[in-house]
């Protein structure tokens, strides 16, 4: 065999590139190989180690995507997406949630045939080693799944708090969807501390499998095709920008994530035709709907200065999750059984987007961050240039959803983490609210302190959607095969007709373990 030929060239080693490396590679008669922009984290103890994610935000391990202007939105907020082994796995807090049964089976009601809870569940019993019990849960998957143990006493207070607010304590993960809850979170976590991200549950145990091929610090520029059949990659792996061809015998999968996937075909000539010919690029497949659909959980904070001794060891500070649904009684659901709201809570300052807005912060605090579970905004990701070093133009379109859903449930939240400290339970750790602070009262007033100061929870999605085969908004099948073209399919974040209502790492990694599959039954 040639060097540099390979039956499956996986690009992108992140959450699913690295489940697919693993699954792909099982079967000895095929070779495998899995390229990475980024470093290995092997050696790294600041990526390893958990409890050191937030380190990780705009240093070199992370792209760092700016977002365009945003017309009702924070323009200060960055994209972090990660440029090492395990992507965001790598990188992110390891909330570990299974997604809701009824956001899988809205998957197939919306094109993704066979994308339903009930084949979904088998492959997240796979893919887990989960310390709880339950049939539904796996004991021998690579991912291991912990419960973050109540050992914060003010995240105890809080969850006190919830109670007294009428927030029942629940368990999350058990099966059924927790539409008014809260609870310490689980997290993929190993008991010695080192985060279970994709690369250390499926990659570091089989490094010296020999049909697999693992080329970090490789970057791809654009898929190669010989008429419509993709045959290869161009990748540049050297200081000097000199690109050499990595071939593919049977398929290329894309898993470089919701912003990096659109961008690697629309500079492949994939993807609307008018903005390729922006840039000079031909349009190979004119394919509207790649970079479209953007989706991302957009979250507000409000933060206390507390009144006793924050812990300073912790196993990730962002360590419980409070469910509700603000519509609950009205009539009006959003998502049927599926709640609109959730928030995290952090026992650190999470001062990034208040302190340049004037207000106070604390070195001793704690903060609650209401998101939006199913945000109806929609943005884009579009090519800055035919340069692949080039950032993209991410626009999350922040806020923009004509019926106002979406700031009308971060004003609901803000209100309700209100109640939820207002609580005796919090009675001995709630100071003074610092952002946006006791004199911002009126809807009006929490919406203009919620715009200029929101983040994200770090989620974009849904921008290389799958979806029925006569749905020209919809670049991928429901096989994940990108339409008008062989040999290449996408695997990440990106295929999801919707984002799903909780934090969706674990989902991602099962897209990538189902795309193994898919791959292994159309080439049997």
């Amino acid at each position: 065999m040639a060097e540099n030929t390979y039956d499956y060239v996986i690009v992108g080693g992140g959450s699913a590139g690295a489940a697919a490396a693993a699954r792909l590679s099982e079967d000895p008669s095929v070779t495998v190989a899995l390229l990475e922009a980024g470093p290995t984290d092997q050696d790294k103890d600041v990526i390893l180690q958990l409890n050191r994610w937030m380190e990780l935000l705009e240093s070199g391990y992370d792209w760092d995507y700016p977002v365009e202007p945003q017309e009702k939105g924070n323009s200060f907020m960055r994209h972090a997406r990660a440029k090492v082994l395990g992507g965001c796995s790598s990188h992110n807090s390891c909330i570990a949630f299974w997604p809701p049964k009824e956001d899988m089976d809205d998957w197939e009601q919306l094109g993704a045939t066979g994308w339903n809870a009930e084949n979904a569940w088998p492959l997240l019993k796979r893919l887990e080693t989960n310390e709880n019990d339950g049939e539904h849960h796996g004991k021998e998957g690579p991912v291991e799944l912990m419960n973050i143990p109540p050992h914060d006493p003010c995240g105890v207070a809080i969850l006190d708090a919830a109670e007294q607010a009428g927030i029942p304590r629940v368990e999350f993960n058990s099966g059924e969807t927790v539409v008014k809850g809260a609870n310490f979170f689980q997290v993929n976590r190993k008991q010695d501390g080192t985060r279970s991200s994709s690369s250390v549950s499926y990659l570091h145990p089989i490094m010296e499998r020999e049909n697999l091929s693992i080329l970090t610090d490789t970057w791809v520029r654009e898929v190669i095709f010989d008429g419509d059949r993709a045959t290869g990659v161009s990748v540049v792996a050297n200081a000097f920008g000199k690109a050499h061809t990595v071939t593919a015998n049977k398929e290329i999968i894309l898993s470089a994530g919701a912003i990096d996937s659109p961008k690697l075909l629309m500079l492949s000539g994939i993807g609307p035709k008018a903005h390729l010919a922006e840039h000079g690029i031909e349009a190979r497949v004119d394919s509207p709907g790649v970079g479209e659909h953007l989706q991302d959980h957009p979250e507000v904070v409000i933060g206390w200065d507390a009144e006793k001794p924050m812990i300073e060891e912790g196993y990730q500070f962002w360590e419980i999750g409070i469910f509700a649904d603000t519509l609950e009684g009205t009539g009006q659901q959003d998502k049927e059984g599926r709640p609109d709201l959730m928030m995290h809570y952090g026992s650190v300052p999470f001062d990034m987007h208040t302190l340049r807005q004037g207000y106070p912060t604390s070195e001793n605090s704690f903060v609650l961050t209401p998101n939006i579970t199913h945000s109806k905004s929609r943005g884009t990701v579009r090519l800055r240039s035919k340069d692949y070093r080039d950032k993209p133009m991410v626009d999350p379109r922040y806020f923009t959803d004509e019926e106002g859903h979406d700031m009308r449930v971060a004003v609901a939240g803000i209100k309700l983490a209100r109640e939820i400290v207002s609580q005796p339970a919090m009675a001995e750790w709630a100071g003074e609210e610092l952002y946006p602070g006791k004199d911002v009262q009126t809807d009006e007033e929490i919406a203009d302190y919620c715009r200029r100061t929101h983040n994200t929870v770090y989620h974009p999605a849904g921008s290389v959607r799958m979806g029925a085969d006569d749905d020209t908004m919809s670049p991928l099948d429901a096989r994940l095969r990108v339409k008008g073209v062989k040999g290449l399919r996408v695997a990440d974040a990106s295929v999801m007709p919707e984002l799903v209502t909780v934090n969706p790492n674990i989902t991602t990694m099962m897209i990538g373990e189902r795309a193994a599959d898919l791959i292994k039954e159309d080439n049997s």
